[in-house]
């Protein structure tokens, strides 16, 4: 099941509501001393109904979970749609200018610190996660997915793994790429990323920046499974053929360790 409701981010856009969701695996009444993994996912409208979607296509991840019976809650928000590049400004983690966008501020620093210290701290105390790091995942797709890079390092206390589907590389891959060489990464800190065939092009030495950051990021022992899509373009259809994949990444087990690890002491209800 999947709750809808509204809520604000002040810090970026004061009191205007966006919408924020929260996937439910259909047993979670069950067993109410049952706790579980927690995924955030940006582009919240995308993720499960088609109805709330940007070009009326989203990525279908209720009719995955409910087939899959994955153990896992999703909390996804709303992204800014303001045309003033509202997304693109709230998605950044880097300034930059753009001859289509002109100069885009980057306030992705600020998304986050609102993600780790507000929305994550709400949905634990009234949600039953996991909370700790080994047990909080992210993942988003183009201006999503490099947040969801971004996140994985700058906030790796709080992210044990990510998924990033297209990530929007271009915006600035240098400056990407002294995070990857600089950051601190706990132990288990996983990535999956892919990009599609049809798209890898659309921006001038994307595939040799795929390539450099794929490079980077193995030399931090991240570990990485990355992939260019036969045939995937830019779309919410693409990326959700690809949920197979990046889910398998998110959720996997190393043998001999027990799939409902919960931390030994846990206070909330």
């Amino acid at each position: 099941m999947v709750e809808k409701w509204d809520i604000t981010i002040p810090e970026l856009t004061g009191a205007q509501t966006r919408r924020a969701y929260l996937y439910l695996p259909d047993y979670y009444d069950d067993d109410p001393d049952k706790r579980y993994p927690v995924l955030y996912m940006f582009d919240g409208h995308n993720v499960f109904f088609d109805s709330d979607a940007t070009y009326g296509k989203s990525w279908g991840m209720k009719e995955f979970m409910e087939e899959t019976r994955a153990p896992l809650i999703i909390a996804a928000v709303e992204c800014n749609h303001s045309p003033d590049h509202g997304r693109l400004k709230e998605y950044s983690p880097f300034a930059f200018r753009d001859a289509r966008f002109g100069q885009i501020p980057g306030w992705g620093k600020i998304t986050m610190e609102w993600l780790v210290h507000k929305f994550k701290p709400d949905i634990d105390a009234h949600i039953r996660t996991i909370p700790d790091r080994e047990h909080t995942f992210i993942a988003g797709s183009s201006m999503g997915g490099l947040m969801s890079i971004y996140a994985l390092l700058e906030y790796n206390r709080y992210f044990s793994r990510a998924a990033a589907l297209s990530p929007s590389l271009w915006v600035d891959p240098d400056r990407l790429a002294n995070l990857i060489r600089s950051v601190k990464l706990g132990s288990g800190t996983t990535l999956y990323m892919d990009y599609g065939s049809k798209e890898i092009f659309n921006h001038k030495n994307m595939l040799q920046s795929f390539g450099k950051i794929a490079s980077l990021l193995l030399e931090r022992q991240i570990y990485l499974n990355f992939r260019i899509v036969p045939g995937g373009d830019h779309s919410e259809a693409s990326w959700e053929r690809q949920i197979p994949f990046f889910m398998e990444t998110l959720m996997y087990e190393p043998p001999g360790k027990p799939k409902d690890q919960e931390p030994k002491k846990q206070d909330k209800k």
